[in-house]
Parts: C-alpha cells; sequence; structure tokens
C-alpha cells in the first residue's frame, strides 16, 4: 500500500511537471508583450512575434543595388520597427524564398518596388519601397533558411520634429541674419506636413512680436534629382511656407520667397545625413 501510494504521487507529480513544461511552451510561442504588427503588413500564418522595437525616431541600414551582385548600405532616419518572428509548433515551415517573396508581391501590388535582392540560396534578404499615404516605406525582409525565423525592418520616412521657440528664432535672426528651419513636406510635393506647422506658427508669433521685422524666406534642396526640378520644387517650397505665414495674419509687405535648389549646400549630400541638413528652408533678415 505504502509503495502504491508513493507510486501514484510520483506520477501525479511528473504529470503535473509535464503540464508546467506544456504550458510554458505555450506561453514562449506566444506574441511578446506590447507587440504588434506593422500596420502595412500582415504575418505569414501560424508564426508569432519572438522579438519587437519601436522608436519614433532612429536610422537604418538598408541595402541598396550596385550591381547585380552587389550593394551599397544606406542609411534611412524615420520611425523604425522591428520585428521578430517564429513559426508555432507545427507549422508548416514556408522556404526562405516563399517568406521574402510575400512581402515583395505584396508591395508590388501596392506600387512599390524592389531596390535589392540578396543573390543565391539560404537566408534570404530583400530591400524594397513603397510610397504610401504621402509617406515613404523602406521595409527590409529577412528568412532564414528553412523557415525557423524571419524579420521585418520598417522606416517610415521623415524628418525629426524640430523644437524651435519663437525667441529662438528672432535671436538667430538678430545674431546670424538667418536660421535654418528643417519643415516637412509631402515627397516631392510643397505641401506642409501636419508635423510642421508648429514651426510655421513660432515664425508667425515672433514676427508678431516684431512688426518692424522683414524677411526673406528661402528654399533649398539636397542633390538628389535634376538642378531645374530641384530650383522649382525649393521655389515652390519657400513659396508655400510664406503662404502659410501670411495666412496668419503678416502682412504680405515684410515676405518675400525665393527657391535656389541644390545650389547652396550646407553639408555633404555624399550622405544621408547631409542630405536631410541640405533639405531645408531658411529665413533672411532683409
Amino acid at each position: 500500500m505504502i509503495n502504491a501510494i508513493r507510486v501514484g504521487a510520483l506520477a501525479r507529480t511528473l504529470f503535473a511537471a509535464l503540464l508546467a513544461l506544456a504550458s510554458t511552451g505555450a506561453l514562449a510561442q506566444q506574441d511578446l508583450e506590447g507587440s504588434r504588427d506593422h500596420p502595412l503588413f500582415n504575418r505569414l500564418s501560424g508564426f508569432f512575434i519572438e522579438d519587437y522595437k519601436s522608436s519614433d525616431f532612429d536610422s537604418y541600414p538598408f541595402r541598396v543595388k550596385v550591381t547585380p551582385d552587389d550593394y551599397k548600405e544606406q542609411a534611412v532616419e524615420g520611425k523604425l520597427t522591428h520585428i521578430t518572428y517564429r513559426p508555432k509548433e507545427g507549422t508548416r515551415k514556408p522556404s526562405s524564398l516563399a517568406i521574402v517573396r510575400n512581402y515583395q508581391n505584396a508591395v508590388a501590388q501596392a506600387g512599390g518596388k524592389l531596390l535589392w535582392e540578396q543573390p543565391g540560396t539560404g537566408d534570404r534578404l530583400v530591400t524594397l519601397l513603397l510610397a504610401k499615404g504621402g509617406r515613404e516605406y523602406w521595409v527590409e525582409v529577412a528568412g532564414g533558411d528553412g523557415g525557423d525565423w524571419y524579420t521585418l525592418a520598417i522606416v517610415e520616412k521623415g524628418g525629426m520634429a524640430q523644437e524651435i521657440s519663437a525667441s529662438d528664432i528672432f535671436d538667430a535672426l538678430a545674431k546670424q541674419g538667418r536660421i535654418a528651419l528643417y519643415i516637412n513636406f509631402d515627397t516631392g510635393k510643397a505641401t506642409i506636413k501636419a508635423e510642421s506647422q508648429p514651426i510655421v506658427k513660432q515664425v508667425v508669433d515672433m514676427m508678431k512680436a516684431h512688426p518692424e521685422l522683414k524677411v526673406a524666406v528661402e528654399g533649398h534642396t539636397d542633390s538628389a534629382g535634376s538642378p531645374a526640378s530641384n530650383k522649382a520644387l525649393s521655389d515652390q517650397r519657400a513659396k508655400a511656407v510664406m503662404a502659410a505665414i501670411k495666412a496668419q495674419g503678416i502682412a504680405p509687405a515684410r515676405l518675400s520667397a525665393a527657391g535656389f535648389g541644390q545650389e547652396k549646400p550646407v553639408a555633404d549630400n555624399a550622405t544621408e545625413d547631409g542630405r536631410a541638413k541640405n533639405r531645408r528652408v531658411e529665413l533672411v533678415r532683409k
């Protein structure tokens, strides 16, 4: 009887341990707490999120084709999301090629394009570019050989919001005679993005506080594109900023606008950081 009791107790203990292990395994195959899919994409069926990172502003090195077999890394800045997926137990694992093709086809159907595809077999990697809703999205899809994992790195490209006060603007104009404002526009357009409207408001507040002040609004671009198109775009953007300032009660006689395109860089156009600095609007005291 004693032995039977001991065997029964041991069996119950082993069963409880196995149940705990099964529960732990099930929990391990659930999405990481606080994680979620990116709004642009659905995940592949049967996969869960193992790792998740999100930043409102960061940089990520994307591979861009130079030759069919070679690439360069291009740092892209903006809102970064990085997700690692793993297959749940019992999921039929897709090939690494099937993983990247799923996302590549989805981007192509939405009007995007392929910028780089890693040649060969085994692990796969593609860089994709998609414009949607006035935003530019850079996407890297990497798939492990055998379908044991895949990752998405997605950057919603954009400039870091510039925090500046009316007094900062006036002080710069008084001391240096000019100030660079990093106002964000829709890609290839002269439409001021909502996140940059507070900068325009600070310019208006500054000019209302100093009614004697007159300024020229100057538009500048990086070297991407033709000089003629860049000059035209910079002129349109300068005029858009001037119009936005006028619309908030500043007399037209106190403002002028002109575009200089890529003629007056303040940084090296060979780097992404330099190009970002060159894409600017300047206020110049008259």
